[in-house]
């Protein structure tokens, strides 16, 4: 399809819009619309949370009357053709009269993709689709993924060298990216449902995990990943155990860890999931599980470097946030990220599909989809913790 700029720019309005709802809108994708007339925007509008009208609807609403003939609507995502809590986007296009819609994005669901599309060529409704949608697909990354795989995007987020490291040999890692990549960091805390770090993290940092955006701070589930609840036998409880979001952070553990600890930690208001296993280590499958019973659509790790490689070794990273620093360590002592897997052939490395590059100051970010080589060697003394 020939680049229309004036459907870009109209678009780039739809997508500014969907920004504006960031993380907001979960279980249900992030989309704006615009109606326009006469090359004017006369109406807005960017998903409700769940439950409210659908972007479509709050446009035409925006509008205050019936869209002159002509009319244009511009949206970011396919709209939606069945009957939900809020009836189905495309009997509301056509009953407004809109003559031509605009999409980026087609509906991730297998059963409902185009079909919306089909809806409102049948009702004599001119439809234009593909109008930036690598960057409208791209807005609902965990959306689509919950859509399609019926579970939760397990997503990982590093900072690293020039060399791979996260820290110096004595553990100094304060701070390797600057503050604008640690902004950015924020953000994607905003739009993910779930946080989540080890014990260890815990232990050395005592993180806040929370997202801290204009002066605004809310906090998603915080998840923290400890088999033997190290985290609670101490005097000084770490924050995410006793701040004003404690009710917000849920421990992962075993029954390893003691029923006397889960019994101190409910007490204190914090959840816990125990999984049965036969070691310290939580089966990120299970993981996966409870949080899609639960409707967590996404959960951000964020470290440590073992639990991290323990997902990796799993299979169950599904995405990556690399971010890098214009650092070099150049010491063989200095902690790296990933360890575990003994590739010896570059076809059995994991490597990251549909890649995004974004800069932060002298920082550099690359994110993409996680793919698995077909066999992954993996060192076992490292995977059973010898």
């Amino acid at each position: 399809m020939t680049a229309n700029p004036q459907h870009e720019t109209f678009m780039r309005r739809a997508l500014e819009l969907a920004r504006g709802v960031w993380g907001t809108t979960h279980p249900n994708p992030m989309v704006g619309a615009v109606i326009v007339e006469g090359g004017q925007i006369v109406g807005e509008g960017a998903t409700a949370p769940d439950g409210g009208p659908h972007a479509e609807r709050l446009a035409l609403l925006a509008r205050g009357r019936p869209p002159r003939p002509g009319a244009t609507l511009y949206v970011t995502m396919e709209p939606c053709s069945t009957h939900g809590r809020t009836g189905a986007c495309t009997e509301a296009i056509i009953a407004a009269g809109i003559k031509q819609v605009v999409t980026g994005a087609i509906d991730p669901n297998p059963a409902h993709a185009g079909r919306g599309f089909d809806v409102l060529r049948a009702a004599g409704i001119e439809v234009v689709t593909g109008v930036l949608e690598s960057e409208c697909t791209d807005l609902n990354l965990i959306f689509n993924h919950w859509i399609t795989a019926q579970g939760p995007l397990i997503a990982a987020k590093v900072a690293a060298t020039l060399d791979g490291r996260i820290a110096t040999r004595t553990g100094d890692s304060r701070w390797i990216t600057d503050e604008p990549a640690r902004a950015d960091v924020h953000r994607w805390r905003r739009l993910f449902p779930g946080i989540a770090v080890g014990a260890m993290t815990v232990v050395k940092d005592n993180p806040r995990l929370t997202a801290r955006l204009a002066g605004a701070e809310t906090c998603p589930w915080r998840f923290v990943f400890d088999g033997l609840l190290r985290t609670v036998d101490d005097k000084n409880l770490p924050r995410v155990y006793t701040d004003e979001f404690r009710e917000r952070t849920i421990v992962v553990t075993t029954p390893h860890g003691g029923l006397g600890y889960v019994r101190k930690l409910q007490d204190m208001g914090v959840k816990v999931w125990m999984f049965n296993s036969p070691t310290q280590r939580v089966g990120f499958a299970d993981f996966r599980q409870k949080c899609a019973e639960h409707g967590i659509a996404g959960v951000y790790f964020e470290g440590g470097a073992q639990l991290l490689s323990e997902l990796v070794r799993a299979r169950q990273l599904d995405y990556l946030f690399a971010y890098r620093a214009p650092v070099l360590f150049a010491d063989e002592k200095a902690r790296s990220v990933f360890s575990g897997l003994r590739p010896e052939r570059l076809d059995q490395s994991v490597r990251l599909a549909d890649i995004r590059h974004e800069a932060f100051g002298d920082d550099e970010l690359m994110r993409g989809r996680v793919v698995y080589p077909g066999k992954m060697p993996v060192d076992e003394a490292v995977f059973n913790g010898r």
